[in-house]
C-alpha cells in the first residue's frame, strides 16, 4: 500500500490548488533527505514539478526549491538539463522584470550547469527580452539579468548573484571560455569577460565567489593570457583583468617607493578604510588564477612589471590562513626565480590546478 509520503507526492498532480500547494509546501523538506521518494513512477514527481514551476507563486517557489534540491542527483540533473522545453521556462521567467521567484530559478540554472548538456545556452536563440536585452542568445540575455540585475534593479525580488555560478561552470569547458573572450556583434563588441569582472570586490559574498571562478576558469585559456593582462585601453579585445584580481588582495597597507614603481595606477593610494577580500577561499581563487597567468615567460615579465610580488607578499604577512599562505608561497616561487635557462620550466603546468570546483550544487534547507 501507499505511504502517506507517496500519496502526498501523487497530490503534486491533484487539480485542486490548495491541494496541490499544501503537497508542494511539505515535501519542500523531504528534497534533501528522500530523493528516491522523488522518483518514483519513471520520474512522474519530476515531470510535475516542472509542470508546477509555471504555477501559482507559492506552489512555483516550492516547486522550484525542491527541484533545486533534487538536482543533486544525477539522473534528475540529466532529465531537468536534457529537457528543451523546461530550459524555455526558466529562461523565460528569470528575464522577466515581474517573475517573483528569479533568484530560486537562477540556483536551479547554477545546479543545471553540472550537466554538459547546459552549455546549449551559449549559442540558442529565443525571443528577446526587451527593455533587458538586444540580444537573441540566452546566455547574453543572463549576462544582463546579472549586470542589469543586481541588487533589485531590474527585479525588486532578484539579485541573480547565483548566475556567478552558472558561468563559472561554463567556463570550465572550452565553448564558454570561447564565448566569455569573444567581443560580441550583438552587445556593441563588448567582451563577455569584461562584464564579470567588474564584481570581484562586490557586496555578495556569491557573486565574488561565482565570478572568482568564472576568472579562474577562463584562465584555462593560455593562447588569451596577452589579451587577460593587456592594459584595457591598449586596444580591441583588451580585456585589463589584473586590476580585478589583484584589488580584492590588498587591505590598507603603505609601501615604499621602489615597490609602487610600476604598480597599476589602481593599486596604488589605496584609501586608509579599503578592506581585502575577507573570504579564504575567494583569495585562494584568485591566487590560482595568478599562478595560471604565470605559464608563460611574457605573462610571468608582465606580473613581476607591475609588482604583484610586493603584494603577495603583504597579503601573505597579513592573513593567517594556510592555503592562503600555502598559494602565496607558490606564486612567489614562480615570480621570484631567474629566468636564465628556464626553457625547460615555462612556469605552473596547467594540469597542476584543477577547475573550480567551489562553484558546488545549491541546496535550499
Amino acid at each position: 500500500m501507499p505511504t502517506e509520503l507517496e500519496d502526498l507526492v501523487e497530490f503534486l498532480h491533484h487539480g485542486n490548488t490548495q491541494i496541490r500547494t499544501i503537497a508542494a509546501e511539505n515535501l519542500v523538506g523531504y528534497s534533501t533527505s528522500q530523493t528516491s521518494l522523488f522518483k518514483r513512477n519513471q520520474l512522474e514527481p519530476i515531470k510535475d514539478l516542472k509542470l508546477l514551476v509555471r504555477d501559482y507563486a507559492p506552489i512555483a517557489k516550492n516547486a522550484l526549491t525542491i527541484l533545486v534540491n533534487l538536482s543533486e542527483d544525477k539522473e534528475i540533473l540529466k532529465t531537468l538539463a536534457d529537457d528543451n522545453e523546461f530550459l524555455e521556462t526558466l529562461l523565460k521567467r528569470v528575464t522577466d522584470a515581474k517573475e517573483p521567484n528569479p533568484d530560486e530559478i537562477c540556483m536551479l540554472l547554477a545546479n543545471l550547469a553540472k550537466s554538459p548538456s547546459t552549455t546549449k545556452i551559449l549559442t540558442l536563440k529565443r525571443e528577446v527580452p526587451k527593455p533587458l536585452s538586444t540580444s537573441p542568445i540566452a546566455i547574453d540575455q543572463l549576462f544582463d539579468c546579472f549586470v542589469k540585475g543586481a541588487e533589485g534593479s531590474y527585479n525588486k525580488n532578484a539579485n541573480y548573484d547565483y548566475l556567478s555560478y552558472l558561468f563559472a561552470d561554463l567556463a570550465k569547458e572550452e565553448a564558454g571560455r570561447t564565448h566569455f573572450l569573444t567581443p560580441r556583434q550583438e552587445d556593441s563588441d563588448v567582451v563577455p569577460l569584461t562584464k564579470l569582472i567588474v564584481f570581484t570586490e562586490h557586496a555578495s559574498t556569491i557573486r565574488r565567489r561565482g565570478v572568482a571562478n568564472a576568472i579562474k576558469n577562463v584562465t584555462f585559456d593560455i593562447p588569451a593570457h596577452a589579451r587577460l593582462l593587456a592594459d584595457s585601453a591598449d586596444g580591441a579585445g583588451s580585456i585589463g583583468l589584473l586590476p580585478y584580481i589583484l584589488l580584492p588582495l590588498m587591505g590598507n597597507e603603505e609601501y615604499d617607493e621602489e615597490d609602487t614603481d610600476g604598480m597599476l595606477d589602481e593599486c596604488q593610494l589605496l584609501p586608509p578604510d579599503k578592506e581585502r577580500e575577507k573570504q579564504a577561499d575567494i583569495i585562494c581563487t584568485h591566487l590560482d588564477s595568478l599562478l595560471l597567468l604565470t605559464t608563460e615567460k611574457e605573462s610571468r615579465e608582465r606580473l613581476r612589471k607591475v609588482k604583484v610580488y610586493p603584494i603577495v607578499r603583504e597579503l601573505h604577512l597579513q592573513v593567517e590562513d594556510e592555503d592562503v599562505r600555502e598559494g602565496c608561497d607558490r606564486l612567489v616561487q614562480v615570480l621570484m626565480r631567474d629566468e636564465e635557462g628556464e626553457e625547460r620550466d615555462e612556469g605552473p603546468k596547467v594540469q597542476e590546478i584543477e577547475e573550480d570546483e567551489d562553484d558546488q550544487i545549491v541546496e535550499v534547507l
